[in-house]
């Protein structure tokens, strides 16, 4: 069996790939495959923690929420993403993974309160653990729990699995002929409008030295091939 490159990562998984092709709410198909690549990592050896977005049901900054203030769109938000976590959880211990959720807001009755050495002790009993809600504040973006959550417990790497294959110097959507990043540094993250991740999320990585691997969560196989350590997509460091 290869060896992993890292021993401890945090996974950022995309709300909206959750939804698949319906663009709303939960795709079973979709969420077993993920358990499965997730599966395999632990397989590596390799303790998981993941941060998923809520883009399936619900965006802060929707025009549909423009009646609603920011700070009650956001817990909405962390609501929803609180319903992705269960799902994913649910995949992952029917694939046969130990699995614990904890949430940064108080949901006793599903899922444990984050508590970072109770987090950190799961992952070393080999069980993934999945933060759910966010940082528990308003106006922080999962991107920034994910670099918060991987800062807090010693993790190596970030790994954003998103709608696209990597960084790109444009939107490639927009302009056909625009190339991809392998690396790029967080200064040029921030500096440019790439839009990969927010500025807080991209500092607080900067600061804690951890890098952040932009890549294709569509394609079956990626998170495994980025663990042990091929080159694809995008790398922040």
């Amino acid at each position: 069996m290869s060896k992993a490159r890292y021993k401890r990562v945090v996974v950022k998984l995309s709300g909206e790939a959750f939804a698949g092709r319906n663009g709303f709410g939960i795709d079973p198909e979709i969420v077993h495959r993920l358990a499965g690549e997730i599966k395999e990592c632990v397989g590596l050896g390799v303790e998981c923690g993941i941060v998923v977005g809520a883009g399936n049901f619900i965006r802060g900054r929707s025009s549909s929420l423009h009646d609603i203030d920011r700070t009650t769109a956001d817990y909405m938000g962390m609501l929803a993403g609180v319903l992705n976590c269960l799902a994913l959880q649910a995949a992952l211990e029917a694939a046969g993974v130990e699995t614990r959720v904890q949430s940064a807001i108080e949901i006793r009755e599903v899922a444990e309160p984050y508590i970072r050495r109770r987090a950190m002790r799961h992952l070393e009993k080999g069980r993934v653990v999945i933060f759910a809600a966010g940082t528990g504040n308003p106006y922080f973006t999962t991107d920034t729990a994910a670099a918060l959550r991987a800062a807090e417990i010693g993790a190596e790497a970030i790994l954003k699995a998103t709608n696209v294959d990597g960084v790109y110097e444009r939107d490639p959507k927009e302009d056909a002929s625009a190339k991809k990043l392998k690396r790029l540094t967080y200064l040029d993250a921030l500096r440019s409008e790439l839009k990969v991740m927010d500025a807080t999320a991209i500092s607080l990585s900067m600061d804690t030295k951890i890098p952040v691997i932009v890549f294709d969560l569509h394609t079956p196989g990626n998170i495994k091939r980025v663990l042990l350590g091929e080159e694809i997509g995008s790398t922040i460091s």
